[in-house]
């Protein structure tokens, strides 16, 4: 099931399967948001919950149980429901159920997302309520696609006058950020490295992903977008609540989308075991307590 909001410049549409949104146009009817191609990337926007990236093991243990755990978590692959619509603002909630806390993570939640259109800006918010009896570790993070060039290809509104090397990631000020190293599985090795330093734009190209993604750590800034380098139209992400940054494309030539995806948790380490409460978390959750964040997109196009 989809749902609509829409205002005088956005029309977003949320897809219940996962609380993911599927699409943004604007006013023009222009699609911002990759469409998902399946040969290339089958999904548009997804919210990494309970983890982010890669377990140790690929599994969590808890309690001497152990539950399979695939890359980002499972709450995009979960079906949520819809409970209120007023046009500008749309509320989905998911709340685990006895199948999810014997196969996947063994506590109850509740999990809410809230979408609200401001203006050229998409608020999203999550909620995260501990509903059980015990303190609940978590991580989140949100992995946004979007269209390269901006008007998607193979459309009838497709620019054939912008190609990849027309664009670039820009952030607020210029930063030397650290990249921690997850080749080749996925997982932290312990090393770090500057791709870049002092900078503030980072110009993409159709091979900048062919090794796989760039986790930044240390940013100062509180915005990083995509720009357009001839003209006035981006899309920034404020990432000012989240110590981490992941950039990634799909190795296809040419360049068919980017994500920005700021997280709040990372990926377990090599060296971790699949215990749960030893696993980095974005939080600890106390029974009763919530735990809320927020990613604001703003779509100047």
């Amino acid at each position: 099931m989809q749902t609509t909001i829409s205002n005088e410049f956005l029309t977003v549409t949320i897809d219940t399967h996962g609380a993911e949104v599927v699409s943004v146009k604007n006013s023009k009817g222009e699609e911002l948001i990759w469409q998902a191609d399946p040969a290339i990337w089958d999904r548009h926007s997804p919210v990494l919950f309970p983890w982010a990236g890669r377990l140790a093991n690929g599994e969590l243990v808890h309690n001497g149980k152990h539950y399979s755990g695939g890359q980002h978590g499972f709450i995009r692959d979960l079906e949520h429901i819809l409970k209120q619509n007023n046009g500008i603002s749309a509320q989905l909630m998911f709340r685990a159920d006895e199948e999810t806390k014997t196969l996947r993570f063994p506590f109850d939640f509740e999990f809410t997302s809230v979408f609200t259109l401001d203006g050229h800006t998409l608020h999203h918010e999550v909620h995260v309520k501990n509903c059980g009896d015990e303190n609940m570790r978590c991580g989140i993070g949100f992995h946004p696609g979007f269209n390269i060039p901006f008007t998607e290809r193979f459309t009838e509104r497709f620019d054939e006058n912008h190609t990849t090397t027309d664009y670039e990631i820009r952030f607020e000020q210029e930063e030397s950020p650290i990249i921690l190293d997850c080749l080749p599985h996925g997982l932290l090795s312990g090393k770090s490295f500057y791709q870049w330093k002092n900078t503030q734009a980072i110009p993409l190209t159709d091979t900048l992903f062919d090794n796989d993604s760039f986790c930044l750590a240390g940013l100062r800034s509180k915005t990083i977008g995509i720009y357009e380098k001839n003209s006035e139209r981006k899309i920034i992400c404020d990432i000012s609540e989240y110590p981490y940054t992941l950039l990634w494309s799909a190795p296809t030539k040419p360049m068919r989308f980017i994500c920005i995806e700021p997280w709040q948790s990372l990926p377990a380490a090599e060296t971790d075991t699949s215990e749960w409460n030893e696993h980095a978390a974005a939080a600890c959750i106390a029974p009763n307590e919530s735990y809320s964040i927020t990613l604001h997109t703003t779509f100047e196009r």
